[in-house]
């Protein structure tokens, strides 16, 4: 024989994983068994509950004080507020108030732990943050591919046939030698390629030496190239930060100087890798042209590389920030926490 229904609801509401009361007006009708724990060892007013979430149901439709205007919130027929708090904050309960039937003035208060609402949305961002890190990899694989295709293999592609053409054409003695010069040439210029890549992908100076001597041989790369005057200063040892912190440190820096050289117009720009007590930041300043950074908020071709750095910091826990003034310049910032340890300091 089947178990009725209601059997089942009640069964389910007795033993839900949540605190759950009923309403009616003040008066509360029924609540589950870890409702009625709650209340025992917590010594709450559940009328207070309710005359709470009811006072801030009106403020919320207030045309004084509230949202009243709000369509989106004119159609919400629930909401959550923090309640049963301790002074830090760190602990206490997310009250949902819920209607279920204005005619009978019935609602409906649900309470769940601060501390387990948190981790479930530490585990989502994780886990966003996970997603966003792949496709930034992705891109970066796809890249590495088309660079690998359209230069490297094309520079090997061409000096191949030029060996080729060398025995099956009269040439003479000038000749040969001006075509051989021009296949090292190619090579030469294919093996600058692959080790610009290489740098590109991880530079060997940064696990040899660190992100410090990483970043100011990147530096003095780039400012050979462009001829725009790039400095590396600050006070930081990051030597015993994670490997993956240290790489999208350099990378953040290898993206916004690249950019700044594209599209600033600089003179200069200024790297700054700074130890503090609790964190590690890394700020790239530059004196170019700026922009208006609500403008690149949508995806384009300048900002995929913002949303880029933004997605590969925070993947690892990290605050991505960008400052930008028309007549100022541009300024990006990395932070990391971090903890200190008899002079050393790693990120946590």
């Amino acid at each position: 024989m089947e178990t009725p229904p209601t059997t089942w609801m009640s069964a389910y509401f007795k033993n839900a994983p949540v605190a759950i009361m009923l309403f009616q007006d003040d008066d509360l009708l029924l609540s589950n068994h870890l409702a009625q724990c709650l209340q025992d060892h917590l010594h709450f007013d559940p009328s207070y509950l309710i005359q709470l979430a009811q006072s801030a149901t009106k403020e919320r439709h207030s045309a004084v004080t509230g949202c009243n205007t709000c369509a989106i919130c004119n159609e919400l027929d629930e909401f959550a507020m923090p309640v049963l708090c301790s002074d830090d904050q760190e602990t206490g309960y997310y009250m949902v108030y819920k209607p279920l039937d204005e005619t009978q003035h019935l609602s409906s208060l649900t309470l769940k732990s601060r501390a387990s609402i948190d981790h479930v949305i530490k585990m989502a961002d994780h886990e966003r943050n996970s997603q966003t890190a792949m496709h930034a990899s992705e891109l970066e694989r796809k890249r590495i591919s088309a660079d690998l295709h359209d230069n490297i293999a094309q520079g090997v592609y061409s000096a191949i046939m030029g060996v080729k053409n060398l025995g099956t054409c009269a040439l003479s003695e000038s000749e040969l030698k001006t075509r051989t010069l021009a296949i090292a040439d190619e090579l030469k210029t294919t093996l600058s390629e692959v080790k610009d890549m290489a740098l590109d992908v991880r530079p060997s100076v940064l696990d040899q030496f660190g992100l410090f001597s990483a970043l100011k041989t990147l530096a003095q790369r780039l400012q050979t190239n462009s001829g725009v005057t790039i400095s590396v200063l600050g006070n930081a040892h990051p030597e015993e930060l994670q490997k993956t912190v240290q790489s999208a440190l350099y990378r953040v820096a290898q993206e916004a100087m690249n950019n700044t050289l594209k599209h600033a117009n600089a003179s200069e720009i200024d790297l700054l890798l700074i130890e503090h007590d609790h964190f590690i930041t890394l700020q790239i300043i530059d004196d170019g042209d700026g922009f208006d950074v609500s403008s690149h908020q949508a995806f384009n071709g300048h900002s995929l590389g913002l949303h880029d750095m933004n997605d590969r910091i925070k993947s690892l826990n990290g605050i991505f920030d960008v400052q930008s003034d028309p007549q100022v310049g541009t300024t990006i910032t990395v932070k990391f926490p971090v903890q200190t340890s008899k002079g050393s300091y790693q990120h946590v």
